[in-house]
């Protein structure tokens, strides 16, 4: 007789054994409260840099710039994107992960990839696309439009790693007590994604508060386009930081809202026997409908920008490959990217752990600091690092160690989420197991912890790749002399109207972002034992 395999549990922070006050966190841990606080407070270098101008700014000139109907408008235009974006991102992401985990769909394996793909095109080449695909695009709908396209897989590849390590037995144990598909979906299986579901929502809305190219194409005046503007047209120091300080405390409504959504909730499995598999629901007459609908999704992400960039290859001939500049580029950005996504996920592992397993006011805090600079524009951290840089360390100015730290800040939250989410689903009792065993603290850390975890950081890092890939204004600023990306030569001929010469450059990018999350995730199924 097989054994009775026991439900997992689902627990709630604070479950300290005896009740009352939390025990002393371990050396070890101490040890990475300062280092997260080290890597807060250099993450706030370019706050304290919007800070210190608004400071030095007269209370007179403050009013005038930030209370007045340009401002409003703005606001109006950026809360709406958000209002209107985010849910359908949830809509498509969480969907579209559903279908590829959890139903019989044909091709699944093929899909969930698919869904992925939008990321490897920039949302600035996406806008691109459509723009001159329908030239009288433009305003919220063509800005919601774009983004939803382009953001969308930063909730349905989280979503979809969760559901993937969900154990079924939730699941079987409701369906047992005679809860319909529907009602497990709803009442088990959702509310197990919230972690996921609340960190790419809001990965979604700080793209959305700091992307520039996507909605400057389109003339949809949001914050950060409006920011830019004054800094490239007029230079106007004090605009633009007053802007910017309204943009940092729309983030921070954000960073509050989404910490409430998520809680203190702690989604791990700890039982007798190995996880088994979830049940695929049978998708009968509404396979169809959904093959139709991932088509219909996967064509107008995918599909209309590579129309678009071999359209104007093909305008352009052969002379638009020039071999002497695209090599370099390609390069260059690869360099970036690999070394940008290692060095993020080092620095926010620290920041997800004490989150994780030791969640509290100061834990959030220190989370709080890093989404406000990453929901700063690029051009505002770049203005900051190039300040900060030639008055404290010119020697480092314009070197690659400055760009890769305004990497770091600026998509630290791709790898923290993912990472948070990773270490929400790795039980420490299994690493308490292992210690029990003869294992020391650190062996069982990396065999257990660190190996459960290591999907999610592979997710994490090749998110923090592609937006590195992807990256312009940060880049444009802070890279040394030389310094040549796909995305700036893209850019940069885009500027000269010379579109059939920025075609190659675009298609570079989509062709080195698609293998990479492949690997990568391919990567992150050997590491779990998948």
């Amino acid at each position: 007789m097989s054994k009775t395999q026991t439900v997992p549990d689902i627990q709630r922070e604070p479950n300290v054994a005896g009740g009352g006050k939390s025990p002393r966190p371990p050396l070890g841990v101490s040890g990475l409260s300062l280092l997260a606080i080290l890597i807060s407070l250099f993450s706030l270098i370019p706050l304290g840099y919007v800070i210190y101008m608004t400071a030095t700014t007269e209370w007179s000139t403050v009013v005038e710039l930030v209370i007045r109907p340009r401002v409003g408008e703005l606001l109006l235009n950026t809360i709406m994107l958000v209002v209107v974006t985010v849910p359908l991102c949830l809509v498509l992401g969480v969907g579209g992960a559903w279908l590829v985990e959890r139903t019989n769909l044909r091709g699944y394996r093929w899909w969930a990839l698919a869904l992925a793909a939008p990321l490897a095109i920039p949302a600035f080449v996406n806008s691109y696309a459509w723009a001159s695909t329908i030239p009288s695009l433009a305003g919220l709908g063509a800005g919601v439009l774009i983004a939803t396209l382009s953001y969308f897989p930063l909730v349905y590849i989280p979503v979809a790693a969760t559901l993937g390590r969900l154990d079924p037995a939730i699941e079987q144990s409701a369906a047992s007590l005679g809860l319909g598909p529907w009602a497990v979906f709803f009442r088990v299986v959702l509310p197990q994604l919230r972690i996921a579901m609340a960190g790419g929502s809001l990965l979604v809305a700080l793209h959305l508060l700091s992307e520039y190219g996507a909605f400057a194409m389109i003339r949809f005046d949001t914050f950060t386009t409006a920011i830019m503007v004054q800094f490239q047209s007029t230079f106007n120091g004090a605009a633009g930081n007053m802007l910017a300080s309204v943009l940092v405390l729309l983030c921070m409504l954000l960073l509050l809202g989404e910490a409430k959504v998520r809680g203190n909730a702690r989604y791990a499995r700890v039982g007798f026997g190995a996880q088994g598999l979830a049940i695929r629901f049978k998708l009968g007459r509404y396979e169809l409908p959904a093959q139709l609908a991932l088509l219909a999704l996967f064509v107008l992400s995918v599909g209309v920008p590579l129309y678009s960039v071999v359209r104007w290859l093909v305008a352009g001939g052969a002379g638009v490959w020039e071999p002497e500049r695209l090599l370099p580029a390609l390069a260059q950005t690869m360099g970036y990217g690999l070394a940008g996504a290692l060095l993020t996920c080092v620095v926010a592992f620290p920041m997800a752990f004490l989150a994780v397993r030791h969640p509290s006011w100061f834990s959030k805090l220190l989370e709080l600091s890093n989404y406000v600079t990453s929901s700063m524009p690029g051009i505002v951290v770049g203005l900051a690092f190039v300040t900060v840089s030639i008055r404290l360390v010119p020697g480092i100015y314009q070197s690659a160690y400055v760009l890769l730290a305004a990497y770091v800040l600026l998509f630290l939250p791709r790898a923290l989420v993912n990472l948070r989410s990773g270490l929400a689903q790795a039980p420490r009792e299994l690493e308490e197991a292992a210690r029990s065993l003869g294992r020391s603290p650190s062996v069982a850390f990396f065999r257990v912890t660190l190996r459960l975890t290591a999907p999610a950081a592979a997710g994490g890092a090749a998110l923090v790749f592609l937006a590195i890939v992807n990256e312009l204004t940060a880049t444009l600023l802070l890279a040394p002399n030389g310094t040549r990306t796909l995305a700036t030569a893209f850019w940069a001929k885009s500027s000269e109207i010379d579109y059939s010469g920025a075609a190659p450059y675009a298609l570079l990018m989509i062709l080195i972002s698609a293998p990479m999350t492949y690997l990568l995730f391919q990567q992150s199924k050997k590491a779990a034992g998948q």
